[in-house]
């Protein structure tokens, strides 16, 4: 086999890149993700500990990948494989760029369906087909009330459901919008990173802040603001337990793309005059802003219309379709919302399929098109699976979330900060206070943090599953998490 060589391709500017690594950031875990798991963490608390993870653990290792892509100018296996090998450490740690790619298709596999969803609602929304949702839910509450009055909660939730389970139910439509989402992705990955991704990215970005400056102003006017301020900005500590911090960790590493490997592909299309730790900063403060955004553009409605803001994965997709039906101009704002969700699906999960993508073009010698089309296949007929048995979206959320992105989190850090000596990424971050600050938390926070909640966080899923565990451990994992 011939040598692996370095990249060809650049980013033609920097703001192209910022835009095609912030929308690789914003993404699903904003809008589907953050919502509820916030809602199911106590709110404010949580986004405090969300942030500091961010900042603590995903920067440094934000950080860690793009200087390593930049440096080996390859894919993720192949470049920290090349990596180690000039260093004269084993070539085995190239499996920290396979745990990373893996966890970047697994998240893909169910991104794209979930992304299939968002397509179907787009015209249910704009048809007015939310008005039908809350009139069913209006009827449901009222047969409830006739019967049992404490039986409304139970009715408005299960009609709630229904009209989720019948949109989705149309699988021959969700088979249709998964094609096409798979096609479009297929289409702008197959034609490069200036032709495609840069050029999306470029288009879809700025599109995507002004709706959601659309959708946040629509919120403040008819949702009940006052009630998401205290909800966002007044944590209550009471609520929070180890559970709390697991959350908020697998949400950091899931919604800024860290531990994927997914920087590393993409730092590895960077010019050298790029600054990586302002880039990461940028990068990282941007993720988490639109995070923030998307709580007073989801919250308000929420809480407007009396739903739940721990409704779990359903918020999305059950209770803002019949907020909407019920609100003036809901079909418009109920539009740009879903809308405004598809630019960020897209803008994240081209990003997720490059991964693949580099490592197929180099590693195997298949042309661009190529292993694009074979990725889109894949990818299409293991969507096609999770359609028929939505079940098991949740559980490749949790491996992915929970263990595959933290535990390559700690294994780039480790790598970064242990295995290769200060000289090799010297040129990536120059000599200086940042440097030393991210090589002590590589080496000294990140990897310790990260195996502590990886070891209890198993434990407590043991925990879940019905093993009992010492008083001690209980008391830290609380008995309900």
């Amino acid at each position: 086999m011939e040598a692996i060589g370095r990249k060809t391709e650049n980013w033609g500017s920097k703001f192209g890149f910022i835009m095609a690594a912030v929308g690789s950031s914003v993404g699903l875990g904003n809008f589907w993700r953050f919502p509820f798991t916030a809602g199911e963490n106590g709110g404010a608390a949580f986004i405090l500990i969300y942030i500091l993870c961010v900042f603590l653990f995903g920067l440094p290792v934000l950080m860690a990948e793009y200087g390593l892509g930049r440096k080996s100018g390859m894919s993720a296996v192949e470049g920290i494989y090349s990596l180690s090998r000039a260093e004269s450490r084993s070539p085995n740690w190239g499996f920290v760029g396979w745990i990373g790619s893996l966890a970047a298709f697994f998240i893909l596999t169910f991104y794209v369906v979930i992304s299939a969803w968002i397509i179907m609602f787009v015209p249910q929304a704009f048809s007015g087909g939310f008005s039908g949702f809350a009139q069913t839910a209006a009827d449901m509450t009222q047969q409830a009330q006739a019967v049992d009055a404490d039986a409304v909660a139970v009715s408005v939730a299960d009609v709630s459901g229904a009209n989720f389970g019948r949109v989705i139910g149309d699988r021959g439509g969700v088979l249709f919008c998964l094609f096409l989402f798979v096609a479009v992705n297929t289409l702008i990955v197959a034609r490069g990173i200036r032709g495609g991704i840069e050029r999306a990215a470029t288009i879809l970005m700025p599109a995507f802040f002004i709706l959601l400056l659309v959708v946040v102003g629509y919120a403040m006017l008819v949702g009940d603001v006052a009630q998401t301020v205290e909800f966002l900005l007044t944590p209550d500590f009471s609520a929070v337990g180890f559970g709390t911090i697991l959350a908020a960790v697998g949400q950091a590493f899931f919604s800024i793309s860290v531990g994927s490997c997914m920087m590393i592909t993409y730092g590895a299309y960077l010019s050298a005059d790029t600054n990586i730790p302002r880039s990461s900063a940028i990068v990282a403060s941007s993720d988490t802003l639109v995070a923030l955004i998307a709580g007073f553009a989801i919250f308000p409605i929420v809480f407007a219309f009396g739903a739940d803001p721990a409704g779990g994965p359903g918020l999305f997709f059950v209770s803002l379709p019949i907020a909407f039906g019920t609100m003036p101009g809901g079909e418009w704002i109920g539009t740009a919302f879903f809308v405004l969700a598809l630019f960020a699906a897209l803008t994240s999960s081209i990003s997720l399929m490059e991964v693949a993508v580099s490592w197929f073009e180099e590693r195997q010698g298949v042309n661009r098109p190529g292993a694009a089309m074979g990725i889109g296949f894949v990818l299409f007929m293991i969507g096609a699976g999770y359609v028929f048995s939505t079940d098991y979206i949740d559980f490749a959320d949790f491996v992915t979330g929970f263990i595959m992105l933290p535990l390559c989190g700690l294994l780039v850090a480790w790598f970064a900060g242990r295995v290769l000596s200060r000289d090799m990424l010297v040129s990536e971050f120059g000599e200086g206070l940042v440097m030393d600050l991210w090589r002590f938390a590589c080496r000294w926070i990140v990897p310790p943090a990260l195996l502590f909640i990886l070891v209890f966080g198993a434990l407590d899923q043991l925990q879940s599953f019905g093993l009992e565990l010492p008083p001690a451990l209980t008391w830290l994992l609380g008995p309900n998490l």
